[in-house]
């Protein structure tokens, strides 16, 4: 019972809401002009109603170019986020793999690279000879 009532509130209040709205003057002159258009189209698609047929079938044909546009878009995009997905396990196992050739290699650049400590030895040894 609360439901009808519920429905029935919604459908009076609609009612009311658009019957207030009909003393503002923009509004009421607004109403009345579309009212016309809709009620001339109406009356003019009935009399040419090939035109009419002609008019749907170019926008389903518009709607339609659209949606296989957009259909190839998605198409594409998904693509490449496939391609992405590939390529980051491959990009992360490279950046590991010279990580890990780096630290590796760390020991031996210090073992080539000569200390401090040895430069000085090395002078002194040849200021002895």
């Amino acid at each position: 019972m609360s439901e009808n009532k519920f429905v029935k509130g919604i459908i009076f209040g609609a009612i009311i809401g658009g019957a207030l709205t009909m003393f503002d003057r923009k509004t009421r002159d607004s109403v009345m002009n579309k009212t016309r258009y809709v009620r001339n189209e109406i009356q003019y698609y009935s009399k040419n109603r090939e035109e009419l047929k002609t008019t749907i079938e170019e926008q389903i044909t518009k709607w339609k170019s659209v949606y296989d546009q957009l259909a190839s878009d998605v198409s594409y995009i998904s693509q490449k986020v496939n391609e992405a997905k590939e390529i980051t396990p491959q990009v992360k196992n490279l950046v590991t793999e010279t990580k890990d050739t780096f630290a590796h290699s760390k020991e031996e650049y210090k073992s080539i690279v000569v200390t401090e400590q040895d430069e000085s030895s090395i002078f002194e040894h040849q200021k002895q000879n």
